[in-house]
């Protein structure tokens, strides 16, 4: 251990976790939502936080794209940037969740051993592992910013699905198709789940 770090203590916050789910009226949680570009993740994300909204309930999205305009502004794609990358990003999602704080990830994610990374550094029950599976010829005829076929011509390098492996979810917590299920109906699904799983109150209209 360096010096530097010898000196670094933890601070404790003067209102716990506990109080603030009170306050917010529901669990701290962090939904991450893996799966191919433009396999659904970020539409989704979306639609979860509107219904979440419509319960009264506060959540954050942590968006792949928005993150790399900022915090990771710096990385690449390449293997150990999309490490770091993930590594960045599964700390602020455990800082959120320790304050109560609903936070839905967004990020392709690509491969298993940054997940496990992510999940673990989480206290049990703090992390929904949301596999958003698209064949890939579904994600693609969807390329809504055009970035398959770039990959396909070889202007991106680096290109999950094309160029660059994608490891998806062995056993995830959640599961949505998005080739035969809408949006809504995913949302819908991650929602029942976090019902059955007491991060939410259930309501009457499901």
């Amino acid at each position: 251990m360096d010096q530097g770090t010898s000196n670094i203590v933890w601070h404790e916050s003067a209102i716990g976790r506990p109080e603030r789910e009170n306050l917010l009226g529901a669990k701290g949680v962090t939904i991450w939502m893996t799966g191919l570009p433009s396999s659904g993740k970020s539409t989704t994300a979306d639609r979860l936080s509107a219904l979440l909204y419509g319960r009264g309930v506060i959540s954050v999205i942590l968006d792949g794209d928005n993150i790399r305009h900022g915090l990771n502004s710096d990385l690449g794609f390449s293997p150990s940037d999309r490490a770091e990358n993930i590594r960045r990003i599964s700390e602020v999602a455990r800082l959120l969740t320790s304050f109560g704080v609903i936070n839905i990830v967004a990020f392709i994610s690509p491969y298993r051993a940054d997940r496990e990374r992510a999940r673990s550094i989480q206290a049990p029950g703090d992390f929904i592992e949301v596999f958003v599976d698209a064949p890939l010829e579904v994600a693609e005829s969807r390329d809504p910013k055009g970035l398959y076929r770039k990959a396909r011509a070889g202007e991106i390098r680096e290109f999950t699905g094309v160029s660059a492996p994608y490891e998806a979810p062995a056993e995830p917590d959640v599961h949505l198709r998005t080739d035969s299920m809408s949006a809504v109906e995913c949302a819908g699904a991650i929602l029942r789940h976090m019902e059955d799983q007491g991060y939410i109150p259930r309501t009457d209209k499901g």
